[in-house]
């Protein structure tokens, strides 16, 4: 018996069948007050109130949000849905089969591991840019990410038929987070005779992007995700929640790339990590459902875990224009009012209480990118130049590449396909419009495409040796593309359509002409990448291209065309056409009147309905691959991509009491903003890294190793590809390197080699680190490398959400210095050996002490917050605790 029962009534009267809990009969005040995002975790706390996952209890501390903020308390939260990309998706359903196996291992049934929650697997992170410039580029990556990911996708496409509930949208359908905008969303679920919220986590940092429909969900560890597909509920902190108001009208040349990039500024400053952030105001109604995507899109890049618009008039106009069907258009407004869950920004009455106010007016938004190395490090268009010569002699750091002020004009010449050119520091060598963040509104890539007509009819080129390439979010894209008539002037300016992923934006953007190459090595030079993606990290977009900026699809265009970040565009123009005259920047901008007018006429329902209606059907290449039918999974042992993981090889139904972590070593002594680009690379497998010995001591040829995010299913490439990327800066050493010493005998070793060898001795490790550690997108192999590592901790000042999730559920535990405490503020070294205390008796973020072999000692904090991540720990991890609950 729930214990809200007395809340269900009917809809609508006609249709007595069709329920839902009425909110508003609860007749509490307090209500009324709860911010919108916070109304979401209050229903869904009342509709699962069984008084044993969720109890009357959690339904009273949501209420009394206005107090309980304050106070650290822990909620549940069961979020209606799950959503996954491949590249997190292959090890999710890797855990799926090998926790089958444990479980029919410990005398328990084996088909119990199967999602309760529904989940929706988008195939897009496996595509390359192999091919660019050239009409067939599309078909030539399509076949060639086959060719890669056979396995891969095979294996998926078993899982799709071995686990009800689960949902493959196939490779080629477009980008996890605009399917998801445009397809997947439900806004209100009609469920089993009941209507609710629509709700998910993702294992996708920006999972958040579909707050800008009003569906609230965030990014989480791909092991929290799998808990939640086996019907656990997430265990939360209940969170601040900023209000951020809008107010004001963007000016005419500022795009909603612009107005995301100068929140992102503005919201790192005030600092919101761990908090909700919920969008109100006048201003909001100058802003598309694509603009609020763009925004709740790159939340994790202003530290959020949610970026929250409520749902308005402007949400259902998306859902119409986006070929949702009437009849659901009708239940989720008329739902939605009936909880008070509806806004009208111009109603201030309306506005709820929050935990801090902030403003930002959009009239004073001006034109920027974000870069080189950071997507919080905002930049104005017009101080690019001097900002990026600025970088060039500061001192290596986010905004330095310490040149020394002779070498900051050097020109390298190079011939590529028969003719010479030459580069510099600031020379653009990779233009990519790319990433869900942009492609998913209308308005910024039909403004590439005006710019990319205008500029042709002006006679403009980009030269032929920059890596130009267009990846949309979706089929839909290329469709209004094409029919309004820009599609081809994108073409005779190198953007070809090269694939339906995120591409160049997680590092897949494929091989530079080697002519580029060895100038930009040769010269020592900072090349630089343009992309309108959400993150630039260093040795993210491309190994060659140490400055990266994040920029509007606009500006993609406008950068490649000039050739150079180094360009004030008020005051230089960019090119001079075959009748010598200068072209300017703002001789070619489309007018907001102009993109209004072609959005109308071109982004209509019909092509999302015919786009969608095939998305489900596949491909002739996915329609084509064989599966194995079997309940488990016949793993194959020469496979060097989909292998057993040794997670569960020695679990046992009985929980072993925590031991504490005896003289440990520290494989690696890290600064701040250490990311998880950094501790699980997604580029290219380098040729002399770990992993490349593995494979190449399986027969493969580097022509076949692949990618570590097409791998992801293998842990023995990916234990490899731990702390492997090649800008990681280790304090034991005086260079940019994937190594560290092995203190007992001294030498400098590759990570893996180097904690291998401790493995073998018996030696615990730990990780020294500073600010946001684990910062970045969620990655599961972030925490599952550094456990196959054999490393215990991590001894951190901050950590980023997510990545402390996933390391609590691998079993690693996150301990943070004491405010104002630091390896620095403690006189640590890193030599060290360390002794970390952990008693019988545990309690939430219970400080703990830490011994070193030298004498000294200090305290810690244990960062498990909560009492559920307490019991994970002790069974060595959440998968451990679902297989020993499942098997029993």
């Amino acid at each position: 018996m729930r214990s809200y029962n007395h809340l269900i009534e009917p809809l609508d009267p006609a249709y007595p069948e069709k329920k839902f809990f009425n909110l508003c009969k609860l007749g509490d005040a307090r209500y009324d007050h709860l911010p919108f995002s916070v109304r979401v975790l209050l229903e869904s706390a009342i509709r699962n109130c069984d008084e044993f996952l969720v109890k009357k209890q959690d339904v009273e501390n949501i209420l009394n949000w206005k107090v309980t903020q304050h106070e650290n308390v822990e909620v549940p939260f069961k979020p209606a849905r799950v959503i996954l990309q491949d590249f997190t998706g292959v090890p999710a359903v890797v855990d799926f089969a090998a926790m089958r196996d444990a479980v029919k291992r410990l005398g328990g049934d084996p088909k119990k591991i199967n999602p309760i929650c529904p989940a929706d697997l988008v195939i897009d992170h496996s595509i390359q840019v192999d091919y660019n410039r050239s009409p067939d580029s599309l078909k030539k990556n399509q076949e060639m990410e086959f060719v890669r990911n056979q396995e891969r996708f095979e294996f998926l496409k078993w899982g799709s038929k071995a686990f009800c509930n689960m949902k493959i949208i196939p490779p080629g359908s477009g980008i996890i987070h605009q399917v998801n905008l445009e397809y997947l969303a439900r806004v209100v679920f009609d469920q089993d005779g009941c209507y609710y919220p629509d709700s998910l986590v993702g294992t996708d940092s920006h999972t958040t992007m579909i707050d800008g429909l009003g569906v609230l969900g965030w990014g989480v560890g791909g092991i929290e995700a799998e808990a939640v597909m086996l019907g656990q509920p997430i265990s939360m902190v209940l969170p601040e929640v900023i209000g951020y108001k809008l107010v004001g009208n963007p000016d005419d040349l500022v795009t909603s790339t612009d107005i995301v990039l100068t929140i992102t500024k503005h919201l790192r400053q005030v600092g919101v990590v761990g908090k909700f952030v919920e969008f109100f105001g006048p201003g909001l109604v100058q802003l598309s459902i694509a603009d609020r995507a763009t925004i709740a899109n790159m939340c994790p890049e202003y530290g959020a875990t949610a970026a929250f618009f409520p749902v308005d008039n402007v949400s259902l106009q998306y859902l119409q224009q986006t070929g949702r069907e009437q009849e659901k258009l009708n239940y989720i407004e008329k739902y939605l009012k009936a909880i008070k869950m509806f806004r009208d920004f111009s109603d201030a009455s309306q506005d709820p209480e929050f935990s801090q106010v902030v403003e930002l007016d959009l009239s004073t938004v001006v034109p920027c990118c974000s870069g080189p190395k950071r997507p919080q490090d905002k930049v104005s268009v017009c101080d690019m130049k001097k900002d990026f010569e600025c970088c060039l002699c500061a001192k290596t750091s986010f905004k330095g590449f310490q040149i020394s002020p002779e070498k900051q004009n050097d020109r390298l010449k190079f011939t590529y396909e028969g003719n010479e050119f030459e580069i510099s520091h600031g020379s653009v060598v990779i233009a990519a419009i790319t990433s869900c963040t942009n492609t998913s509104n209308p308005s910024v890539m039909l403004g590439a495409g005006l710019l990319a007509k205008k500029a042709i009819e002006a006679g403009l080129s980009v030269k032929p040796y920059i890596k130009t390439s267009l990846s949309p979010g979706s089929g839909v894209v290329t469709y209004y593309l094409k029919e309004s008539g820009v599609m081809t002037y994108l073409s005779k300016l190198g953007f070809d359509v090269v694939g339906y992923g995120c591409m160049t934006c997680i590092g897949n953007s494929g091989p530079l002409p080697d002519s580029v190459v060895e100038a930009i090595t040769k010269g020592d030079l900072v090349a630089a990448g343009v992309l309108s993606g959400n993150r630039n990290f260093e040795g993210r977009v491309h190994p060659n291209t140490r400055a990266n900026y994040l920029v509007s699809p606009q500006l993609v265009i406008a950068y490649a065309i000039a050739g150079t970040v180094r360009i004030d565009f008020e005051k230089e123009p960019l090119g001079v056409n075959s009748d010598g005259k200068q072209i300017f920047l703002r001789d070619i901008w489309p007018t907001r009147d102009e993109l209004q007018a072609v959005e109308r006429q071109y982004v209509i329902p019909a092509m999302f309905k015919e786009v969608y209606a095939k998305i489900e059907k596949g491909n002739e290449n996915w329609n084509s691959l064989n599966a194995p039918n079997d309940e488990l999974y016949p793993w194959d042992q020469k496979s060097t991509y989909i292998k057993s993981p040794p997670f569960f090889d020695n679990l046992t139904l009985d929980l072993l009491p925590p031991k504490s972590i005896v003289d440990a070593y520290v494989l690696l002594n890290l600064g701040d903003s250490v990311t998880t680009d950094h501790i699980s690379p997604a580029g290219n497998i380098a040729r002399n890294s770990p992993a490349a010995r593995y494979l190449t001591g399986r027969g493969l040829t580097p022509r076949e190793y692949n990618s570590y995010g097409s791998r992801r299913g293998n842990d023995a490439v990916m234990a490899r590809g731990t702390f492997a990327n090649i800008r990681l800066v280790n304090k034991f050493l005086n260079k940019q390197a994937p190594q560290t010493i092995h203190f007992p005998s001294g030498e400098t070793l590759d990570v893996f080699d180097a904690a291998e060898r401790y493995i073998q001795k018996g030696h615990p490790t730990i990780v020294l680190a500073g600010k946001e550690y684990g910062c970045g997108s969620s990655r599961d192999w972030a925490a599952k490398g550094p456990f196959l590592l054999g490393i215990k901790a991590i001894l951190a000042e901050s950590y980023e959400r997510i990545h402390r999730s996933n390391l609590v559920g691998m079993g690693v535990i996150p301990l943070e210095y004491l405010p104002g405490e630091s390896a620095s503020t403690l006189g640590l070294t890193g030599k060290e050996r360390y002794t970390i205390i952990i008693p019988e008796i545990l309690k939430p973020r219970m400080t703990v002490e830490v011994e070193l072999n030298t004498g000294k000692s200090f305290e810690a904090v244990m960062r498990f917050d909560t009492d559920v991540e307490l019991t994970y720990f002790r069974n060595g991890g959440i998968l451990n605790y679902m297989i020993r609950k499942m098997a029993s």
